[in-house]
């Protein structure tokens, strides 16, 4: 019979719960249930996977017991179908084991929920479990963190050069490879780099001019020469499952003064971010530093109302976001923020926009130490890239 009486789970398809990933260590596309509790032997975790993945299982998964449903056939049997059968056996293990109370995180299954229940287990949910050990990355997640940022940098490399370096034709077109440069030919070119080094890629933001003031318009058709054009790129391992995220902004010739004057006004407010960043400072705290060099700077916050001209410029976004499994964890650098912890990984990314040029926006990612942050971002971060 079990001491405490008490459980956690956590639970899921681990490929689409990244919780459920950071627990276990171990990649499945099925479902599967994480238990842990006390016994007579201490503190133990519990692994309920199907059969036919336990040998790997029991090779990879950081867990002190492995098992499959049938190991906990409840009365009247179990589902044929795979989630349900797990949700059975996941709450016949805790049975057996005298569970009376259960406090699961904010990703657990409904169905788990149900199960659970029917076995006269309460459920409880405590939204910020595991919440603050996943923001603080160990040495080997930095290092995953690193190599995807590095790759990330590289395909930015190729994207804001290709596009420096591109021909001007009529109308400010510019060509290149023998045809009209154009978001969707940049954003295949990186697409290719960065399949050919293992990492998937979500869509790529390639903005140039007015589709630039909407901070996450993917951007469309031909780019033009004297417009920012906004590149932001977050691919993911296929190896660790670790993101990068990093955003530059290029200008292909001459770059018009007010374009030149957002742009100066968003690098000094990520350095003053940046400089704002260390464990015990709030989110909300490293936020105001960037909103405070953007306002100094005669620029606006938030985002424009009806009437706004459309040279109205502002910054319409929080400074960032935490990084990790997810390409958007806990914390947001934003108001109401928590304190950031050693450990956080972070991108900074302040920027400008108005609807009648386009945007600038500047992204790093920084490791959070006691005494301020570690910056795993080396390219820079100028409009000319020739």
């Amino acid at each position: 019979m079990n001491v405490s009486r008490v459980a956690t789970i956590c639970a899921g398809v681990p490929t689409m719960n990244n919780t459920l990933l950071w627990r276990m260590q171990f990649k499945v596309g099925d479902p599967v249930a994480v238990l842990n509790f006390s016994d007579t032997h201490g503190a133990t975790s519990v692994l309920i996977l199907r059969d036919i993945e336990m040998q790997r299982a029991k090779q990879t998964a950081a867990m002190d017991r492995i098992h499959c449903p049938a190991d906990f056939t409840p009365d009247g049997g179990l589902s044929g179908d795979r989630e349900t059968a797990t949700a059975q056996a996941a709450a016949e293990c805790l049975r057996r084991e005298g569970i009376t109370r259960v406090i699961a995180d904010r990703s657990l299954p409904l169905i788990f929920a149900e199960f659970l229940q029917r076995a006269g287990i309460a459920v409880e949910c405590d939204i910020e479990i595991w919440v603050a050990d996943r923001r603080q990355k160990n040495e080997q997640e930095i290092e995953h963190l690193r190599e995807s940022q590095r790759i990330t940098e590289l395909a930015m490399k190729l994207a804001c050069e290709t596009i420096a370096t591109a021909e001007v034709r009529s109308g400010g077109v510019l060509h290149g490879d023998g045809g009209p440069l154009t978001s969707e030919r940049v954003r295949a070119a990186i697409d290719h780099f960065l399949m050919d080094r293992d990492f998937t890629n979500p869509t790529s933001i390639i903005a140039g001019g007015p589709a630039g003031a909407d901070c996450h318009d993917v951007g469309t058709g031909q780019l033009h020469t004297e417009s920012p054009i906004i590149i932001d790129i977050f691919p993911r391992s296929r190896g660790s499952l670790y993101w990068g995220d990093c955003t530059r902004t290029v200008v292909h010739g001459e770059v018009p003064d007010e374009v030149r004057a957002m742009h100066e006004s968003v690098r000094r407010a990520k350095a003053a971010a940046t400089g704002a960043t260390k464990a015990g400072v709030t989110g909300e705290q490293v936020h105001r530093a960037a909103v405070q060099v953007i306002l100094e700077d005669g620029f606006a916050t938030g985002l424009p109302v009806d009437g706004s001209p459309r040279s109205y410029c502002a910054m319409t976004h929080g400074t960032g976001h935490g990084v990790g499994l997810d390409v958007h964890e806990p914390p947001l650098l934003d108001m109401n923020s928590p304190e950031l912890l050693v450990g956080d990984a972070l991108t900074i990314e302040p920027g400008l926009y108005r609807r009648d040029i386009g945007g600038v926006r500047v992204e790093d990612m920084v490791i959070v130490t006691e005494e301020g942050c570690v910056n795993l971002n080396h390219l820079q971060e100028g409009l000319t890239w020739t």
